[in-house]
């Protein structure tokens, strides 16, 4: 027992700070894409840590199956390294035991991807469409913020205060930039007061602007334009930006299999969710034997080949689920050959020499060295 907590704490340790390291940089990197998207205007920055967390299921998805991968080669390269595995050889510990001890962490690791993947992921991918779907509806004049310059939909807008249901708008500031047939014109706008008028008929969104001036400006160019106006409507652009969410990744795990038959997407998604889980103790499998290394070559001899391996074996799966997707593929065949081969890969690994010393016992009739 004193060994078996010693390893798990061993690859647990691994297996976090893996998974913690590539789960803050996904994070970070979507993080910053949204947090440009808030600054050009095409998303509101009130949401932005609702998306993140929407979305940390569906990156750990990817990421526990990688970190408890990697978690067992590092963990266990190091006891390699340090000739700590060759003592725990010694005093009794087999293949067959360290591979008993490494399962147990899998199956946490598996529970916590079969959660992640059936239930808890779908409930995001459905919060986090409900989220960008409000987003698309959001106009520049939703998000104006008071006291500041805001740059959107190609114009900057500047207002002095803005009411609390945001309809009403005081000091107005705009200004574009237009190009003409090679002739630029700069437009200022200034109002004292402004509001959003919305057409019932095509739901159409204006800024009307009162009491203000239009100057039109060529730069270069002593011309210049000046308009005096008391209403001055604005229409504010649909947001155009598209969100790649499918409806199969929303629907709820039991909504899909009763839908298993009515569309080819539904079943790529079930199919994609119930390999993840499938993929851990395959993986496990794989990492126990990859992670033997000579202590001259260091632990992380073997960690490049074996990453090649993981996104070899993600990357297959992800091709599966679109073929299924397109119709290239009946769903019989897809992801569970992948699985097949990466286990009998996995199996040959760990029990090839037994297997091979057990044909050989057979053709010479001298029996095969127990291996414990």
């Amino acid at each position: 027992m004193i060994i078996f907590r010693y390893l798990a704490k061993e690859v647990l340790l691994a297996f976090s700070a893996v998974a913690g390291v590539l789960l803050l940089i996904m994070l970070s990197s979507r993080f910053i894409h949204y947090l440009g998207r808030a600054a050009s205007g095409r998303m509101s920055s009130d949401y932005l840590f609702s998306l993140m967390a929407y979305q940390i299921p569906d990156f750990l998805l990817v990421l526990l199956p990688l970190g408890i991968f990697l978690g067992i080669l590092l963990a266990y390269g190091r006891l390699y390294v340090d000739n700590e595995m060759t003592v725990l050889r010694a005093s009794g510990m087999g293949s067959r035991r360290l591979l008993t001890y490494s399962f147990l962490p899998a199956v946490f690791v598996t529970a916590i991807v079969a959660s992640l993947s059936l239930v808890i992921a779908p409930w995001g991918s459905q919060n986090t469409e409900w989220i960008l779907a409000k987003q698309k509806n959001l106009t520049e004049f939703d998000m104006l913020l008071p006291g500041r310059f805001n740059h959107a939909g190609g114009r900057v807008t500047y207002v002095e205060h803005l009411s609390k249901d945001r309809k009403q708008l005081d000091e107005v500031f705009i200004a574009s930039l237009e190009n003409t047939g090679g002739i630029k014109r700069v437009t200022l706008l200034v109002a004292d007061e402004g509001f959003q008028q919305v057409v019932d008929e095509t739901g159409s969104r204006y800024l009307v602007l009162q009491d203000g001036h239009r100057f039109d400006l060529y730069p270069g160019e002593v011309e210049q334009r000046t308009i005096k106006y008391e209403h001055y409507g604005i229409k504010m652009p649909r947001n155009d930006d598209t969100f790649d969410i499918s409806e199969a990744k929303t629907l709820s795990t039991a909504s899909l299999m009763d839908n298993f038959d009515a569309d080819e997407e539904y079943r790529a998604e079930l199919l994609w969710r119930i390999s993840l889980p499938v993929m851990v103790p395959i993986l496990v499998l794989l990492a126990v034997p990859l992670s033997r290394v000579n202590p001259r070559q260091g632990r992380y001899m073997r960690l490049v080949p074996c990453m090649v391996v993981y996104l070899v074996y993600l990357g297959a799966i992800l091709a599966s689920k679109s073929a299924v997707e397109d119709g290239r593929l009946a769903w019989q065949w897809a992801m569970w050959p992948l699985h097949l081969f990466f286990l009998i890969a996995a199996v040959l690994l760990n029990w090839g020499e037994d297997l091979k010393k057990l044909v050989v016992s057979d053709k010479t009739g001298t029996p095969a060295e127990d291996t414990a």
